[in-house]
């Protein structure tokens, strides 16, 4: 059985029981973890997932994720959406409500929105990193994984000067080995010419896995996009049908705000190992059974 069918088994079968074990067993041998003394199943079973149920690349992944956060307080340490709200608000970034047609999750992040005088670059980030902690709890999540569009128009100088080779390099390594997401696709819109420096900055820390999963797409997005995602869950202002994007942020921005303490309690967590009830679930299997159907 490999490891694609092992994610497909539920949390608590006693398939993923050997697995589960093996890979706590080995992370509380690692010396950098000697303080730790546990680690729960949900918490190991997102970074088996993320790898396929294969126990030494999870485990390569749990530390990297470990050795990131630590490497990484001014970003890990400061989980909270209502201390972005601002920015949040200016439908800067949505998951859209429905899966594509694999099971992925869409996040799109419209840059024009973030003014760079108001908002740092570190804060922006944080948006991307309280996603993704929401996001990686969810089992379907754990499995088929993200992609992303990340929208570039009015991207601007000020955007370029907030990114150094020290941020490009804590970004790069959240999307290839430091955080339990698979990454199934990046596609970038209305990319401007003076978007590409930083791109260059970006690449060279990215897998080769990664640069081939991204896709530029420039101003005549609308029908390249329907390549890769069913236009049922587009909002009309990507060439869809789905929500609008404005009403799409929102909802998001609500989700992430109902979420302020369990996010919070992952950034003070020494390992971000926080036991999740089913009530603390932001979406429920019957919610995420209806949107595979609907995507």
């Amino acid at each position: 059985m490999n490891g694609a069918q092992l994610s497909e088994f539920p949390d608590d079968s006693e398939q993923l029981e050997p697995y589960v074990s093996g890979l706590r067993r080995r992370a509380l041998q690692a010396s950098e973890l000697s303080a730790v003394r546990t680690f729960s199943d949900q918490f190991l079973l997102k970074f088996l997932r993320a790898r396929d149920v294969d126990v030494d690349l999870s485990l390569k992944l749990l530390l990297n994720y470990q050795r990131w956060r630590r490497e990484s307080p001014e970003i890990s340490t400061c989980l909270s959406p209502s201390s972005v709200l601002g920015l949040l608000n200016t439908t800067y970034h949505t998951v859209l409500p429905q899966r594509d047609r694999t099971g992925s999750r869409v996040l799109i992040y419209r840059i024009g929105q973030w003014i760079p005088k108001d908002w740092s670059a570190f804060q922006v980030f944080r948006v991307s990193l309280m996603t993704s902690e929401i996001i990686s709890m969810e089992t379907e999540t754990q499995r088929q994984g993200l992609k992303a569009i990340f929208d570039l128009q009015g991207w601007s100088l000020g955007h370029a000067l907030q990114i150094n080779t020290s941020l490009a390099r804590k970004i790069s390594s959240v999307l290839s080995d430091s955080f339990p997401l698979k990454v199934r696709g990046i596609h970038l819109v209305n990319e401007p010419m003076f978007f590409r420096p930083v791109f260059a900055m970006i690449r060279p820390f990215l897998p080769d896995k990664i640069r081939q999963r991204i896709h530029m797409h420039g101003a005549d997005f609308h029908d390249t996009l329907r390549d890769f995602f069913s236009p049922s869950i587009l909002p009309p202002e990507y060439g869809g049908e789905g929500p609008g994007i404005e009403r799409a942020c929102q909802d998001w921005t609500n989700q992430l705000l109902q979420s302020e303490t369990l996010l919070q309690q992952i950034a003070s967590h020494p390992t971000g190992d926080i036991a999740i009830t089913p009530e603390d679930s932001l979406i429920s299997e019957e919610g995420e059974n209806e949107r595979l159907l609907q995507g």
